[in-house]
């Protein structure tokens, strides 16, 4: 705990750290802010553990399950794994369940046996809890969790072993030994995963603290014994971390044999396959990957540093197979990846060896407590990890178009001079962003009477044109005296406190601060009640939020957050829920937009930098404060492409770079790229040049502004993506491995990806002075050029023409993509505009798509006020169909009457067939109505462009059934 200080001083201190960041070079992390695996006690302790076993030949973990405490009953396995303690006869008892689920997943829990009151002694009369912290599930878990009817024991036991056979048509088994304890997870019989098969599983017991010291007239004991000396306190930073509870961190071994690549657990900032990490060497990390949410100030690139969110979830992938792992603990974590090859049969002539990829899991306390997915596929794993933390977000339609944001918008009419600018330039946006600058002082629903005086007159402005406002609302409360929010904060006692009780007093933005504590249900419940509009005056039904430096940043605290012996509601440590800390702001922050006033129910957005297993929920992410450089570029989709594949898709990078001024060619290179980010917004540092998209000048901001329009165009794409990832979990951008799981060439890609399921495949340029790229193409299908139809054909990379003015873009054949046309000014413009099918026939003539679409704010859809169109063109019977996908419910019929005159404008045939050449007019059928017709224009092949149709304005409603026949 700091000392308090005057405002003044506070005012001194900010801004001297403000010019302080201000002068620093570029690519400068503060290495010495965060902690190496050697400077984190139980990271090194466990580490050494490890060295320990893997060097031992003798070596035998001191796990074993005990036999007669096994009980399997409605699809869970209890029993007592023994921890054997050198020179002790009496073992650390540790609970064990294993439950089997309906979905396929499989759940090991291990904890330990709760100590008899007053066992262990807490020192300064914390009010720490003595038990492993065991509510993680609770924040991150919300459904999926239906034991299984049909797991049983299997018939075949082996002494030694207890089997158990689940999952879809008992397909899985989970092999588990006796002694040494382990688990080994098998699909059709080959094992997929297993647990401590190299012996790591430790689990630091609760214990009390002995004075070791020799008394006088002994001799100090001469024998080697366990480092003790970060058990009870540690110190980093000049910051001291108390530890009344002592060492107790979990950790285990999980390897998954015959896999050469992991994805997943971000947030780091490195490519989509994951590294090697054990002790360094070519290509390899020296460090594990750390899980420890963090603001890491301009980070560097290719690094197993921690950044700002975590998700411990780990996908393995190898041909046609996947397989995944969540490891439900909320504190810090860090995870060693070990690659080896099996040894190769001598007899399996032209064969390579496979590869083996060991994972060593470290935690600093809480319980044991992971799920294993057996797949087969990472569609089947994504469903069944969203079931059990929850679906993406389906947003509000706007948040999917561009956003506009920089710190800061300096006035309110700075703010409506840029929303002018826009639309003087004809240059579409949905959203302007104002950060920490227009409060009063730095105060949190608070707005600067000098700058921000007419907050309601501008966002009157912005909804002329259908656009949103969101503003930045962060959880440190400025410590003033008179200040009502942070007056209720204290009196309420709903704040997080130190060790000894009191609340936490630490610095951030507006110097002297007090952070909310949202893990409390009544904190949570008065949060709700600032986001009223007669509470938060100047606010209006088109403000939204953006939650930032919720790890939590803490500018002196120890790794630029907040002490681990810190406590929370139901007296926590912080150490305990460290990485779900940033997701319970955001969770009450989504909340409060669901209540800001009785009767408006509109679907909340919220962007957040912080986030946990389960934050996709509730809104966006973005990756932080980068550079303004070419790493930063291509490092962003790599981010992106493993949030995704970790659950939380609705992610982006700041266009242009945060920190740093971008040329003219990056900044449209960053533009074209950022149009694939799910997550699409611009922004930048106060100490930048402005850099609206309309003050590029000629011919970057034409570039520009087809880029942001290209976006617009694909909206409805977009939004058919979201919703796949709101009821499927699948990524909203899709690495190659997801889309084509057979082809090892391209498991390891991650600087192009395909858009939902629309085969929408784009590889935009993220190097300097490219004028070409090579896109990989998996299949034998045909990719056509989005913009020209020139045709690509056969497996192997391909060479794209990429000039500054283009984004290369293929299209898989096979598929049907929905687009609007017509250029607007903001996405709610655009909502009755007619739409273009673009069918794209594959080497057999056939080409299918689906449209998502309601009406983008609201959440009537679930009750049926939406519509979901399957488009199918079938060369044998020579017709496009629209087929109704939709579920009827008590609001459909409304919505479709109010979507009744929205219709198709036109259809385009890439691929069409030679003979429509002589065709002038297709068939037109609505309903079974009388049919019509509508002009066909054909475009024969010239070169390498293929054959293309046209068909205008076949005048059927998009929410209807309707057949175009070619025939």
């Amino acid at each position: 705990m700091v000392s308090y200080r005057t405002p003044g001083r506070a005012v001194l201190l900010l801004t001297l750290l403000t010019l302080f960041l201000l002068i620093q070079p570029a690519e400068m992390v503060k290495h010495e802010s965060f902690k190496t695996c050697d400077q984190s006690g139980f990271c090194k302790r466990n580490r050494a553990y490890a060295d320990n076993a893997v060097t031992q030949s003798s070596w035998e973990s001191p796990y074993a399950l005990d036999p007669q405490s096994i009980v399997f009953s409605k699809s869970q396995l209890h029993g007592v794994v023994l921890k054997s303690i050198a020179g002790s006869n009496e073992p650390v008892r540790l609970p064990l369940t294993i439950t089997f689920l309906e979905s396929g997943a499989a759940r090991v829990t291990v904890d330990e046996e709760k100590r008899q009151k007053g066992e262990i002694e807490l020192r300064h009369n914390s009010k720490a809890k003595k038990e492993r912290y065991n509510e993680a599930a609770s924040w991150a878990v919300v459904g999926g969790l239906k034991s299984s009817t049909t797991a049983a024991l299997s018939s075949q036991q082996d002494n030694g072993f207890t089997k158990v056979e689940y999952g879809p048509t008992k397909g899985f088994e989970a092999v588990i030994r006796h002694a040494p304890f382990s688990v080994d997870f098998k699909r059709d019989a080959e094992t997929q995963v297993q647990f401590n098969d190299r012996g790591l599983l430790n689990v630091e017991h609760w214990r009390p603290k002995v004075d070791k010291e020799p008394k006088e007239g002994e001799e100090a004991n001469k024998e080697p014994v366990e480092d003790e000396s970060t058990w009870w306190e540690e110190t980093f930073g000049g910051n001291t971390d108390s530890k009344p509870r002592g060492p107790e961190s979990v950790a285990l071994d999980i390897s998954f044999p015959g896999y050469e690549h992991v994805f997943g657990i971000p947030e780091h900032a490195g490519p989509l396959s994951l590294r090697e990490t054990r002790r360094g060497g070519d290509g390899n990390h020296k460090d594990p990957y750390r899980l420890y949410n963090s603001d890491v100030f301009e980070y560097e690139m290719d690094s197993p540093m921690t950044l700002y969110g975590a998700i411990p979830f780990m996908q393995a992938h190898k041909k046609d197979s996947t397989v995944g792992v969540f490891w439900l603990n909320a504190a810090e974590t860090w995870i060693d990846i070990i690659k080896s090859k099996s040894p190769l049969n001598p007899l399996s002539l032209g064969l390579a060896g496979s590869v083996d990829t060991k994972t060593h899991w470290i935690s600093e306390s809480g319980l044991l407590d992971v799920f294993v997915f057996l797949g087969p596929t990472s569609k089947d794993i994504m469903k069944t990890y969203s079931e059990l933390t929850g679906y993406t977000q389906l947003p509000q339609q706007f948040s999917v178009g561009y956003h506009q944001c920089r710190w800061n918008y300096v006035t309110d009419e700075d703010v409506r001079d840029v929303d002018r600018k826009f639309d003087k330039h004809n240059i579409p946006y949905d959203v302007i962003w104002l950060d920490i600058e227009y409060t009063e002082g730095k105060k949190y629903f608070t707005w600067d009477p000098m700058t921000f005086g007419d907050s309601i007159g501008m966002q009157k402005q912005l909804d002329l044109r259908d656009r949103k406002l969101v503003a930045i609302i962060d959880p440190h409360i400025k410590n003033e005296k008179g200040f009502r929010i942070s007056e209720e904060l204290k009196g309420k006692n709903l704040a997080v406190m130190n060790k000894d009780g009191n609340i936490y007093e630490g610095w951030c933005w507006p110097g002297s601060s007090n952070w909310v504590d949202c893990f409390n249900p009544a904190a949570i419940a008065w949060w709700k009640t600032l986001f009223k509009y007669d509470a938060w005056k100047g606010s209006a039904p088109n403000t939204f939020l953006w939650n930032d430096m919720n790890e939590p940043s803490v500018f002196n605290g120890p790794e630029v957050t907040m002490p681990k012996d810190n406590l929370h509601y139901g007296n926590w440590e912080h150490r305990d829920i460290h990485n779900i800390n940033g997701m319970t702001l955001v969770n009450a922050t989504y909340q409060a937009l669901l209540e800001r006033k009785k009767g408006e129910i509109r679907r909340p957005f919220v962007l957040t930098r912080s986030f946990y297993a389960g934050t996709q929920r509730l809104g966006a992410m973005w990756t932080g404060d980068n550079q303004a450089n070419w790493d930063h570029l291509a490092a962003a989709f790599p981010m992106i492409l493993n949030n995704g594949i970790a659950g939380f898709p609705f992610a982006g990078a700041d266009v242009g770079g945060f920190f740093g001024n971008p040329s003219k060619e990056l900044l449209t290179r960053w533009y074209q790229a950022g149009a694939f980010y799910p997550f699409f917004r611009g922004h930048a540092h106060l100490d930048t040049r402005r850099r609206e998209p309309y003050m590029a000048g000629d011919p970057y901001k034409g570039i520009i502004t087809q880029a942001l329009r290209l976006r617009y165009q694909l909206l409805p794409a977009w939004y058919t993506a979201f919703y796949e990832a709101s009821t499927e979990g699948s990524p909203i951008i899709r690495p190659n491995y997801f889309v084509h799981p057979s082809d090892e060439k391209g498991f390891a890609l991650d600087d192009q990806f395909y858009l939902g399921s629309t085969g929408i495949l784009a590889k935009p340029v993220v190097k300097e002075d490219a004028t070409s790229v090579d896109i990989y193409i998996s299949d034998d299908r045909p990719y056509y050029d989005y913009f020209d139809f020139t045709v690509y054909r056969g497996k192997g990379s391909k060479t794209i023409a990429a000039p500054l003015e283009k984004i290369p873009i293929l299209m898989q054949g096979g598929h049907i993509i929905p687009r609007r046309d017509r250029p607007r000014r903001s996405s709610g413009l655009m909502r009755w505009d007619p739409f273009t099918l673009v069918v794209v026939l594959d080497e057999n003539g056939h080409a299918e798509g689906h449209l998502y679409l309601d009406d983008g704010e609201t959440f009537d859809y679930q009750a049926g006020a939406y519509i979901h169109r399957r488009f199918v063109f079938d060369k044998s019977s020579s017709s496009l169909v629209s087929e109704d996908l939709a579920v009827k419910g008590s609001k459909t019929a409304a919505y479709l009457k109010t979507m009744a005159k929205v219709g198709v404008e036109k259809v385009v045939v890439v691929g069409a067939p030679a003979g429509w050449a002589s065709k002038s007019t297709v068939t037109v059928t609505e309903d079974g109505a009388q049919s019509s017709t509508a002009e066909l224009s054909y475009t024969p092949p010239e070169g390498s462009k293929a054959a293309w149709a046209i068909i205008r304005n076949p005048k059927v409603a998009i929410g209807h059934g309707w057949t175009i026949d070619f025939s």
